[in-house]
């Protein structure tokens, strides 16, 4: 019984030990990232791979900050990310709304576009995207890239909504109607806080999407470098000749952080609403 009892602790131990390991190096590039924003470019370039500056400096921090644009950069993606976010979570919901609950002429047909729009390559689509931007005279704005980011299908978002709307029983719209509620009534007040986990989910998942986002950013940016993002901004560090790693790590450092915590704040619901699109 003791030895069945020590060989369960030994498999509990060397599983642990390999997660650990597993771990270590899956976050090894983090922190080497972090480390690396705190060191100057000679020490970089002597200890690259070390994770312990010798002579900490925030030097990199501030000089992009300030000299690199990184502060305008920070508000620019911001402004670009929450409006974005917006915009999506409210189409989203909506079409889910009308895709989960009623039955339309045509319905299976909407949702084979959507579907099939999967397998359309993000990249395929910047031409047509950037001259529906440029026909609205909105290229090197704000606005445009706004729209831009929120444009698509989202299809993901789309089916997350509609599955769990379809799951919720009718007697709550049928409440409503007696109520006196009409369709825009009783989609904000009744229908809309019962999303809470899966419209948290879609604020995440949306929000990493836009704050990283690159490729559109970077084309529609182009005439105007007061508009760009921190993805952007960070490909400007570099050049053809030279790299500034230590200025590429801190500027990281500042674009990843914004997310983390936010992730670190919202998981639970994120959780609830992964576990609940599952389920349905």
């Amino acid at each position: 019984m003791n030895r069945d009892k020590a060989k369960r602790q030994v498999k509990t131990l060397l599983n642990h030990g390999l997660l650990l390991i597993i771990g270590l190096a899956w976050i090894y590039p983090f922190l080497w990232m972090i480390s690396a924003s705190f060191k100057d470019q000679n020490e970089f370039f002597k200890n690259k791979l070390g994770l312990i500056p010798q002579n900490p400096t925030f030097d990199n921090v501030t000089r992009i900050w300030e000299k690199a644009h990184f502060n305008t950069y920070f508000i620019n993606t911001v402004i670009v990310t929450f409006f974005a976010v917006f915009l999506v979570l409210i189409m989203t919901m909506l079409a889910g709304y009308a895709m989960g609950r009623y039955n339309f002429v045509g319905k299976k047909v909407v949702m084979m576009v959507f579907m099939s729009s999967i397998a359309i390559p993000l990249v395929s689509t910047i031409i047509p995207t950037y001259e529906v931007i440029k026909s609205m005279k909105l290229v090197g704005t704000k606005l445009g890239l706004i729209l831009a980011q929120a444009g698509g299908a989202h299809v993901i978002f789309l089916l997350l909504f509609s599955s769990f709307f379809e799951q919720i029983p009718g007697e709550l719209e049928e409440a409503a109607k007696v109520d006196g509620c009409n369709f825009f009534r009783t989609f904000f007040n009744i229908m809309m806080p019962l999303t809470k986990p899966i419209a948290t989910t879609v604020v995440i998942m949306e929000t990493i999407w836009a704050w990283n986002a690159f490729m559109l950013p970077l084309v529609l940016t182009l005439n105007n470098p007061s508009s760009r993002t921190l993805a952007v901004g960070l490909y400007a560090f570099k050049g053809e000749n030279t790299v500034d790693w230590t200025g590429i790590a801190a500027g990281g450092v500042i674009a990843v952080i914004p997310i983390i915590l936010l992730f670190i704040c919202l998981q639970k619901y994120f959780v609830e609403g992964i576990a609940g699109a599952v389920k349905s």
